[in-house]
């Protein structure tokens, strides 16, 4: 690996390629700078955000890519269970997202964008439009992939991915009412920010996704920031706003208040308060940035549970986000890894009790990471299938991808009793308690092995997905 405080001489450090909205960082030109700064213990110390989005990078020098420990795994199975700069504290700043900054290079000042979020798909100079489907070469890897989808399953779920990725049309739309809502919102909360997370944000959503909002409100509040109380007040306020419509206070263990944008099909969630999320959002793309496969392979993935109504954590079966873990979890344990455990591996890149502010800053100063794995789109599919169909054990594994491995089950609280057991990287819980029902349970493992058998079968997306129905779904929303 390269130095974990500086970057390869011959590239700049490591920095994810997504969205960012305001206030989260705007399209930049992706430019040369300087390594990041960090104290003599490898910390990064707060630096002047600099925005810069993604872009298809250039060689790189060779690289192999190895575990924390410098060693390889010996096996073929996957391993066993042994072993936005957001500034939420600035009172009188103007949002980053209400102003417009230049995207294009340095030679080419005249071109500007709205302060919306780095694009998900590469661009060339202007982010107005949807971009061209990322499928030529990605940040963690200098093979394009189209390398990884020369057979007929993998070639499928490519085409998927480039119909369904989300645009930056999309984020854009999602940007704009985002922006318009904080300034109504700060009408009877001054001190309020809004920040868009989730799918929308770490490079995984697709044409269809929502966009999940996280409303942080500093200064006094009464109640003592109770989210039940605020949500209520921000009920009233929305209902009297024209461009927000079905308007809805869901009582969750995270309560959120769901609504839609007025003319569109456009539906948000908004929590109060739940930092985390913004945590997990740079976590999660970064993941996504450390290979190119990963994101078509999730998409597919998502997209299959949906169709197979094993995703939706409402009806008690699994989230987006706990699935998201799941395809990490698997990726990071093959004998060949295509991805490492970035909170492994550089902790204090992730630390859970970081400022706010330096969450989108810090992942910039991790090196790229290259995998030598050559499995195509379709045999990790299929590999992911078979690994929870017939290799994961249920009942005695946690999944963790803060170690990079499963570890046994414990007696504690949090693990007893539960049919499957994700960890949270963050909070350290389990991201699937949605599941606590036996019916719910064997109809995901059936699913899986039933998913498993005929795709090893039949090698055709078509199979277990209605491929053509998916992508007219998506391209509706055009």
């Amino acid at each position: 690996m390269y130095p974990r405080n500086a970057a390869p001489a011959v590239r700049p450090p490591y920095h994810p390629a997504g969205q960012m909205n305001g206030p989260f960082p705007v399209p930049r030109p992706h430019l040369p700078r300087p390594r990041a700064a960090c104290d003599l213990r490898g910390h990064p110390q707060p630096a002047k955000w600099d925005p810069r989005p993604h872009r298809t990078p250039g060689p790189r020098p060779p690289h192999i890519s190895t575990l924390a420990n410098g060693r390889k795994r010996q096996h073929d199975s996957p391993a066993p269970h042994d072993g936005k700069r957001q500034r939420v504290d600035c009172h009188s700043a103007p949002d980053p997202g209400d102003r417009l900054i230049h995207s294009a290079s340095r030679g080419r000042p005249d071109q500007d964008v709205a302060g919306t979020s780095r694009a998900i798909t590469s661009t060339s100079n202007h982010s107005h439009s949807a971009p061209h489907p990322q499928a030529s070469t990605h940040s963690g890897s200098n093979t394009p992939l189209q390398n990884y989808a020369q057979d007929k399953l993998s070639g499928q779920m490519l085409e998927v991915f480039e119909a369904c990725q989300q645009q930056t049309a999309d984020l854009a739309r999602k940007e704009m009412c985002r922006t318009r809502l904080q300034k109504d919102i700060q009408i009877i909360f001054p001190l309020a920010r809004l920040y868009l997370t989730g799918s929308s944000m770490n490079g995984l959503g697709c044409r269809t996704s929502d966009a999940d909002v996280c409303l942080v409100v500093l200064g006094p509040v009464d109640h003592r920031h109770d989210p039940i109380y605020i949500l209520t007040k921000l009920q009233k306020l929305l209902r009297s706003l024209s461009y927000i419509e079905k308007i809805q206070l869901i009582r969750a263990k995270v309560p959120i208040l769901r609504f839609k944008e007025r003319g569109s099909a456009l539906e948000f969630d908004l929590n109060f308060n739940n930092t985390v999320g913004i945590r997990n959002t740079f976590l999660l793309r970064s993941y996504a940035d450390a290979d190119l496969r990963v994101r078509p392979t999730i998409l597919v993935i998502k997209k299959w549970a949906r169709h197979h109504d094993i995703n939706d954590a409402s009806k008690g079966t699994l989230s987006s986000y706990t699935l998201v873990l799941m395809v990490l979890h698997y990726l990071q344990t093959l004998k060949e890894p295509v991805l490492p455990s970035l909170q492994k591996d550089y902790p204090e890149c992730f630390n859970p009790l970081m400022d706010i502010n330096m969450v989108p800053e810090a992942p910039r100063h991790i090196p790229p990471y290259m995998s030598r794995s050559r499995s195509s789109l379709g045999e990790l599919l299929l590999g992911f299938l078979k690994y929870y169909a017939t290799t994961f054990r249920w009942d005695k594994q946690v999944i963790s991808i803060r170690e990079g491995r499963a570890f046994p089950k414990n007696n504690s609280r949090e693990w007893r009793d539960k049919y499957i057991c994700v960890e949270e990287p963050f909070e350290r819980n389990n991201a699937a308690r949605a599941v606590h029902e036996n019916i719910k349970f064997d109809t995901i493992k059936s699913k899986f092995a039933e998913s498993c058998r005929i795709l090893t079968q039949r090698k055709d997306l078509n199979s277990i997905l209605p491929v053509r129905a998916i992508i007219q779904k998506e391209s509706s929303r055009r």
